[in-house]
């Protein structure tokens, strides 16, 4: 049985899609890192889907603007990524583990 996530925090529609476009992002970033990967032809799909979704991130963040949510609410939104698993993807888009041979 898996564990019960906390509740996501409450989020604006704006603010929602931030996070899920942000999360997008660090997935396909996750996907291209060369330290991760074996097949060009992976990390080059993931690059192309990059621009879209770098695209829907700005707009995210331009219509929370235009709607005058000038600030971010940072201690929100990182508890709203951690519920998405945030971390975990994050943390393909570092290097892995330095192995000695």
């Amino acid at each position: 049985m898996l564990p019960e996530l906390p509740p996501l925090p409450a989020l604006t529609r704006a603010e929602g899609e931030l996070i899920d476009r942000y999360l997008d992002s660090v997935d396909l970033l996750g996907r291209i890192n060369p330290a991760r990967q074996t097949q060009t032809y992976h990390g080059l799909r993931a690059a192309q889907a990059l621009v879209r979704k770098a695209t829907e991130l700005r707009d995210a963040l331009a219509l929370m603007h235009q709607r005058g949510e000038t600030e971010l609410h940072g201690d929100t939104l990182a508890r709203a990524l951690r519920v998405l698993d945030g971390e975990r993807r994050a943390a393909r888009v570092t290097l892995p583990p330095n192995v000695v041979a």
